[in-house]
């Protein structure tokens, strides 16, 4: 019995000792850098994409397809969240969406900074309330739901909703967080969770974390 009581003390002891991964840690890495800057160009061209299927939709539904299809244009923050795991990743990546998108020649121009800037911001608080430990579908779901929350007041009044009937208004709001929660939180996890299976994300927080449960 004191044997298994001191080798399990050595064992703890080894562990403390051990250095954590370079993607364990508070400081960025370089692999982590690039990785951001991949996904934040990719999904910047997939959101432009994005904004003509809107467009389309649009032109049969009327005014409610924004809110049926805004959750795509979390997703990305998400994904990143998840693969990277490291505070203000989701913030980060919302606003080098948006960049890449006014230098690709977005006809939206720079309010597209403020749309990422409450994008980027809403999608990082869950993150943030769980100090950046926990990234399981409630956590990340979430986050989808939170910026949908953020980006409706952000549109409110940059639309002038409070011009339209309430009934209304509220209908859009649940609308887009039920889209956020599917199209930003859960879609953004698939994808994400698709391409770590790929192996390419070897040597990120997400290889490391996901082999214990979240």
């Amino acid at each position: 019995m004191s044997n298994e009581i001191s080798n399990d003390i050595s064992n703890e002891t080894t562990n403390r000792s051990r250095p954590l991964p370079p993607a364990l840690r508070p400081s960025w890495t370089m692999r982590e850098t690039v990785t951001l800057a991949i996904i934040g160009v990719v999904f910047a061209f997939l959101y432009l994409g994005w904004v003509q299927v809107w467009l389309v939709v649009q032109s049969m539904t009327g005014p409610l397809a924004m809110d049926v299809l805004m959750g795509f244009w979390f997703s990305g923050s998400i994904f990143a969240a998840w693969l990277i795991r490291k505070p203000f990743v989701a913030f980060s990546t919302a606003m080098l969406t948006v960049f890449v998108q006014i230098l690709a020649g977005n006809p939206s121009g720079a309010i597209l900074l403020l749309t990422g800037l409450v994008q980027g911001a809403g999608s990082e608080v869950p993150f943030a309330l769980t100090r950046w430990k926990h990234y399981s579908y409630p956590v990340l779901m979430a986050s989808g739901a939170c910026t949908s929350v953020f980006s409706f007041v952000y549109t409110y009044f940059r639309f002038s909703y409070w011009e339209l009937a309430g009934g209304l208004v509220l209908t859009m709001l649940i609308i887009r967080v039920v889209s956020g929660v599917i199209l930003g939180g859960v879609l953004g996890r698939v994808l994400a969770g698709a391409v770590h299976r790929t192996g390419v994300t070897s040597g990120l927080a997400v290889d490391y974390q996901t082999r214990n449960s979240e």
